[in-house]
């Protein structure tokens, strides 16, 4: 069971739980086809950002879930984006993060701040050995925040999946807890 204590507070951003009255801004992020470029789905319409944002959920009980959190700068509170994280194995104590920046707030080092607490909280509260994050392979941008959070790239998948019509390669990056509590 994960259930951080909200507002997770880093050097320039608070985390945390999305609010139902904010999905202008959640269909923003997720409806923006550049930012939906490298992800599964299609750009969201308001109608299905609505039943996406209804479902989105701020902890984790049990492997398996997804837990996504709203980016804000502490500074101002702009909403800058958003950063999940999935529970993948208890038996195995195997976590994936991701995150999701709007274009004019992505190159400043938000994802790979946001992204670090929630690879701490991984190791801290769920108590897991190695926290991953898989990327299409062609968005070089999120393997630079995954590399400066200190993860290797420890596979390339080639066409390993069908993604919106095309078959697209993936890399899946990954660190261990005793080389992210040594700062390696």
């Amino acid at each position: 069971m994960l259930r951080p204590d909200y507002p997770i507070h880093t050097e320039r951003l608070l985390l945390r739980p999305w609010q139902l009255e904010e999905l202008d801004r959640f269909h923003a992020l997720r409806g923006d086809p550049s930012v939906a470029r490298y992800l599964y789905d299609e750009p969201l319409t308001v109608e299905q950002a609505a039943e996406r944002l209804s479902q989105v959920r701020s902890e984790l009980s049990e492997p398996g879930g997804w837990m996504n959190i709203a980016v804000e700068r502490a500074r101002d509170g702009v909403l800058l984006g958003d950063v999940g994280l999935r529970w993948s194995s208890e038996s195995h104590r195997q976590a994936e993060i991701g995150y999701t920046f709007m274009p004019e707030h992505q190159g400043h080092g938000y994802a790979t701040e946001a992204a670090a607490a929630l690879v701490d909280l991984a190791f801290e509260q769920l108590a897991v050995h190695r926290v991953e994050g898989r990327l299409d392979a062609r968005n070089e941008r999120s393997a630079r925040v995954l590399e400066r959070l200190g993860m290797r790239c420890q596979a390339h998948l080639v066409e390993n999946e069908l993604v919106k019509g095309e078959w697209t390669d993936e890399l899946i990056f990954a660190v261990l807890d005793r080389d992210w509590r040594n700062g390696s």
